[in-house]
């Protein structure tokens, strides 16, 4: 006698996974905070409330923080958002490259949106941007300063992927 099952899995990206992918980037930012001051304790759960709302809506493209001098990155972290269900690891938070000096530097944070923000209406957008804990303010992300970029770690749930970089000073 012989058996044989199928099974199918569906997964639809909800509020568990978002607050999940969001906590992994909120775990880099108090790092940061740890390793360079930068940001607030209070500032990383603002922009970690954000982030929960604007990856459940599937409104990110790219997350960014880090350091700035003379508007060029010297020191940052980016996240891209993939929503096309490929399977990736879901990396350990961390492991952030530490030891610049930023003590003449800004730090930064910077949201790419995705194509769905922009393809809602101005009011729904407004309705949303109304719940997050502070309203961004429109500027260009830096250009890279002298260094380099690495690929470092994926987080993943619900079929969407944050793939981490590194934009590290050449030494």
């Amino acid at each position: 006698m012989s058996y044989s099952y199928t099974r199918t899995e569906s997964s639809t990206f909800n509020l568990t996974h978002a607050k999940h992918l969001a906590s992994k980037v909120a775990a880099d930012l108090h790092l940061c905070s740890i390793y360079y001051g930068h940001p607030t304790r209070e500032r990383v759960v603002e922009y970690e409330l954000e982030l929960v709302e604007m990856l459940r809506g599937g409104f990110v493209k790219q997350y960014e923080f880090g350091f700035r001098r003379d508007d060029k990155r010297i020191l940052c972290w980016r996240y891209t958002v993939s929503a096309d269900g490929t399977l990736v690891a879901d990396d350990n938070s961390g492991k952030l490259f530490s030891g610049v000096d930023v003590s003449t530097a800004d730090f930064y944070n910077y949201l790419w949106n995705a194509d769905s923000w922009h393809a809602l209406s101005s009011s729904d957008r407004s309705k949303i941007e109304a719940g997050l804990p502070f309203q961004r303010v429109g500027r260009d992300a830096p250009a890279d300063g002298s260094g380099y970029w690495i690929s470092e770690k994926n987080y993943s749930s619900g079929g969407v992927a944050l793939g981490r970089q590194s934009f590290r000073p050449s030494l």
